[in-house]
């Protein structure tokens, strides 16, 4: 199998048929044996009826269905884990990314990238409420993760069998996933896709996720550049609290001893021993992160590293 098309769709009874058309229609000049898999995410329409008969239509036509709605991630780790294609897609199921941008994605993919994700441009969705904070949070992630991107939202995206399956998704981590997929030493190209207004459906976003995606991203950024060293961000923040809170003692000493001043009713005090006890609490954090990093590595045997190729001259002779 070639390539792997994922589409997870949630009621999206009105236009997944013609979705699915246009899927295929798209992938005709590619002349390459592929699998359509479309995730039905516990829609409550008639979706899943209507991928069961496309399905019997068409059997390059799969169909997931998943008990209940489990969110977007999980609908994509659903696909990623069934595909069998070289090559894996990732695309909306509400009809506004354009799948005749596949075959673009697909040959930017060949000339040697790991992941190409799409950059939709212009954006068909209301500027205050959609594209700004998009924006924002765009620059932001790009500024922590230091993968620069200019729209991390859009889902369409190609990527590489083997680097897909190395993915562990959960929460709202699908945005990040080239951000997760260049700490495994991916490498990463954008270019611009179209983007439709939306034909059919509403919208499934809303504010609320955007608090979703900022804890995420804290999680993301933490297991990007410190998951197997706990202690170099618990330990720093611990060190320089109880430093400052050794500061404030010694300053209260110094105005006790050589200059009588009360010091017992004072609130820098109560300042300085909290200070020093939140200093050992996140040291103490620290040195358990780095104990439970070290059981996870080695009770799995879990390399800290990505291997790209081996040249070994002796067993090839």
């Amino acid at each position: 199998m070639e390539l792997s098309i994922v589409v997870p769709a949630y009621n999206e009874e009105e236009g997944v048929e013609a979705l699915t058309k246009e899927i295929i229609s798209a992938l005709r000049p590619l002349e390459k044996n592929y699998e359509v898999i479309v995730v039905d995410d516990g829609s409550t329409d008639r979706t899943y009826s209507i991928l069961s008969d496309l399905n019997r239509q068409d059997p390059r036509i799969k169909v997931l269905s998943l008990k209940r709605n489990f969110g977007q991630t999980a609908a994509l780790a659903a696909g990623i884990a069934h595909a069998k294609g070289n090559v894996i897609v990732f695309l909306d199921g509400d009809g506004q990314n354009d799948p005749k941008d596949i075959p673009a994605l697909f040959g930017k993919l060949e000339e040697g990238f790991d992941l190409v994700a799409g950059w939709r441009s212009p954006r068909r969705d209301p500027f205050w409420s959609r594209r700004l904070p998009s924006w924002i949070a765009n620059k932001l992630i790009s500024w922590m993760t230091r993968v620069k991107l200019h729209d991390y939202g859009c889902t369409l995206k190609a990527i590489r069998q083997e680097v897909a399956k190395e993915l562990k998704l959960y929460g709202e981590m699908h945005r990040f996933i080239p951000a997760i997929a260049y700490e495994r030493g991916a490498k990463i190209a954008e270019i611009k896709v179209n983007h439709r207004a939306r034909q059919w459906g509403k919208s499934k976003y809303g504010i609320g996720r955007t608090f979703r995606v900022i804890l995420d991203l804290l999680t993301v950024k933490f297991l990007i550049s410190y998951a197997t060293r706990p202690l170099h961000i618990f330990g720093l923040i611990g060190l320089l609290s109880g430093a400052l809170g050794f500061a404030f003692g010694v300053y209260l000493t110094v105005q006790k001893l050589l200059y009588g001043v009360e010091i017992g009713g004072r609130p820098l005090l109560l300042l300085a021993v909290l200070l020093i006890v939140i200093g050992f609490q996140f040291v103490s954090l620290g040195l358990l992160g780095e104990m439970l990093a070290r059981t996870y590595h080695e009770s799995q045997d879990k390399p800290i590293y990505v291997i790209k190729e081996i040249l070994d001259e002796g067993s090839s002779s």
